[in-house]
């Protein structure tokens, strides 16, 4: 039996691969992309679920920490006005952020977020290209996490009595090495950060408890304090209309502190639920999810209220300023002065390591974010389905991004601040679209009031510091070159990440047992009898075929050709006598190679596939298979099976009259 009919055996002995660098970097990378989910994501089958606060924790990493740098921001954003912004504050993570989250953790239960339920409402491209904007923002949330709590650790760490005098003005190579630090951490494996989270979140809470304690203690033994304060405001600011029309005006500057609520819904699969969870409902992980949204809101607010107070009261607003010792670091700035040196260095420590810890929650997001979207749009190169190159890559940026800002807290609070309300605005959006379609007015009204809010504090923050507008656009200009040129290199690989026959098509393609698989390439456009017909006719004439052969036909309904991988179900089907197999796809070549490959596989008889050539202008025809799934279909089918199948003895063959 020759190759026309069946193929050879495997061969016996290939070479094996030496290069140990290759297997180390890319071990654990998934075999179907869309499926790896990251520290983040969907767990493993040997994890093990926690309790709802034990995953606080691990969000509040990113939430939490904010308080080692929030007040001393807020200080010197708003002044005297300091409390009553963050009180505004408040009152958008309670009224606002919270609510709207708690639905995105009831409409994306396995961790998918606020940005996979805009792409079930934005259909094909029109929704691939606002989820790849969306991800330029998550990406400049998540890195300035990184950079910015290093920087702010670094500042903790230079600014304490005890610290050797060599390490000032070293902040730019001290950021470096604690991004480099986490960067070793996750190629080794993060595992247990749970755990981990737990005890550093514990900890810093408490410390921070008992110094805003100890602090309210001094305003009210110190009266004269609050009576100072109070004198300033009014005299500065006398009219109280005017003073909530300049809250509200400096009010988007501290939106830093509504970061960590895309994190919190990230980490729902972590969530223990209940032993009646399913898959298709689990109400006991969403209602834990629900209670770690609140508990961590109403925790975060009680300390950006009471840390507003203090720190503008008890601390000179000069030194708030730059070169100041309370530059980014109010909190420790008290702990010093009412607690005593010993005391402050505890909690710089404690500051020091959640901050870095902060760095290791962004990171955990940023790789629960790209494998699960880009490999699965054909945006990114196979190897982004790994862990360890994507944290080279993502170490890379934080290094460039932190040289550029020069390891600075205060410059790169915009983007920060920019990448957090863009998230939680696309958050509002996606639920009020999401009430609307389900006709809940009391809910689409709230909702689209909250929308209003964020959309307002977005644009005011986007033209007072427009640097994290630009650097957003920066990080979406990067994605879209990448994952277009990633989409153009990968155009001619298969896309299939499952394939499976139906009982009527295996019986269609396994019936050859005299002679190869005959298989004609059909528009499904043209579905009537005298179609088919002349199909076979010239598949006959052209390429010299039995007039008795049994030949079947092949028919790709192109359904979204924006999706890049997808599994394919082969149906066969019989129309007007002839024999059809109907497959839909995101594309015509490459299903047509993946589905010829399989048919070799399962029957072991090798496919012959019959074409015409396609009219029209070759490059015009190029585009239609990049954007559309269609235009050249034998060439590219063909380049398809050289690409997959290296061996010609084994290669489908591909006929064209």
């Amino acid at each position: 039996m020759t190759t026309l009919s069946r193929p050879p055996a495997d061969p016996a002995n290939r070479p094996k691969n030496s290069f140990k660098l290759k297997p180390w970097l890319l071990e654990g990378m998934p075999d179907t992309s869309g499926k790896r989910q990251g520290p983040h994501g969907r767990p493993s089958e040997s994890h093990k679920p926690q309790a709802w606060w034990k995953v606080m924790c691990l969000t509040g990493l990113d939430y939490f920490s904010t308080l080692g740098y929030q007040p001393a921001i807020a200080a010197l954003a708003a002044g005297l006005l300091s409390p009553l912004a963050t009180l505004l504050l408040v009152v958008a993570t309670l009224a606002g952020a919270l609510p709207v989250y708690r639905r995105v953790a009831k409409e994306s239960p396995r961790g998918e977020g606020s940005i996979a339920m805009l792409e079930r409402l934005l259909p094909r491209w029109s929704g691939k290209l606002f989820v790849l904007a969306l991800l330029g923002f998550a990406a400049t949330d998540f890195m300035i996490t990184i950079t910015l709590s290093a920087a702010d650790a670094t500042a903790h760490l230079i600014e304490n009595p005890f610290a050797p005098d060599f390490l000032e003005g070293q902040h730019v190579v001290i950021t470096l090495a604690l991004i480099a630090g986490l960067g070793v951490v996750f190629l080794r494996g993060f595992k247990e950060a749970i755990n981990v989270a737990v005890v550093l979140v514990a900890a810093f809470l408490a410390l921070n408890l008992v110094v805003i304690t100890i602090s309210l203690g001094h305003l009210f033994t110190e009266a004269h304090v609050i009576t100072d304060w109070w004198t300033a405001l009014t005299t500065s600011h006398g009219d109280p209309i005017m003073m909530v029309a300049l809250a509200l005006l400096v009010f988007p500057r501290l939106a830093l502190g509504l970061s960590g609520f895309e994190t919190g819904v990230a980490v729902m699969p972590q969530i223990k639920g209940h032993p009646s969870d399913t898959e298709a409902n689990p109400a006991g992980r969403i209602k834990g999810a629900h209670r770690l949204l609140t508990t961590a809101a109403i925790i975060m607010s009680s300390f950006l209220i009471t840390s507003s107070f203090t720190t503008v009261m008890l601390i000179p607003a000069a030194e708030f300023e730059s070169g100041g010792k309370a530059e980014g670091r109010a909190l420790a700035y008290l702990a010093h002065k009412f607690l005593g040196d010993g005391f402050g260095t505890v909690y710089d420590i404690s500051t020091i390591a959640i901050l870095w810890f902060a760095g290791a929650s962004a990171m955990a997001g940023l790789l629960n974010l790209v494998p699960r979207y880009l490999p699965r749009y054909g945006m990114a190169p196979a190897w982004a389905r790994a862990l360890r190159p994507l944290v080279l890559v993502f170490t890379v940026i934080a290094f460039i991004v932190t040289i550029i800002f020069q390891a600075d807290v205060n410059a790169q609070g915009g983007a920060y601040a920019t990448g957090v309300l863009v998230l939680i605005t696309s958050a509002s959006i996606a639920v009020t679209l999401s009430a609307r379609r389900k006709k809940q007015r009391a809910q689409f009204i709230g909702f689209g009031i909250i929308s209003l809010v964020f959309v307002y504090t977005t644009v005011v923050n986007s033209i007072e510091r427009p640097d994290g507008l630009k650097i957003a656009a920066l990080f979406i200009l990067g994605i879209m070159v990448v994952s277009f040129i990633s989409r153009m290199r990968r155009a001619f690989e298969l896309r299939a990440t499952h394939i499976k026959l139906d009982e009527k098509a295996l019986e269609f393609t396994a019936n050859h047992a005299e002679g190869p698989v005959r298989i004609i390439a059909h528009e499904p456009k043209h579905l009537s009898a005298s179609r088919y017909r002349e199909k076979l006719q010239h598949a006959q004439q052209a390429n010299h075929l039995p007039v008795d052969c049994d030949a079947v036909f092949i028919e790709i309904i192109v359904d979204d050709s924006s999706d890049f991988e997808q599994e394919l179900q082969v149906v066969g089907k019989e129309r007007h006598g002839f024999k059809i197999l109907e497959v839909h796809s995101n594309n015509v070549p490459n299903t047509l190679a993946a589905v010829l490959l399989h048919i070799r596989d399962v029957t072991g008889f090798m496919p012959h596939i019959y074409f015409r050539w396609t009219e029209g202008n070759p490059i015009s025809n190029l585009s239609k298979f990049l954007f559309f799934g269609e235009g050249e279909i034998a060439p590219v089918t063909r380049e398809v099976l050289r690409e997959a199948e290296p061996d010609i003895t084994r290669r489908p063959w591909v006929h064209v009259g």
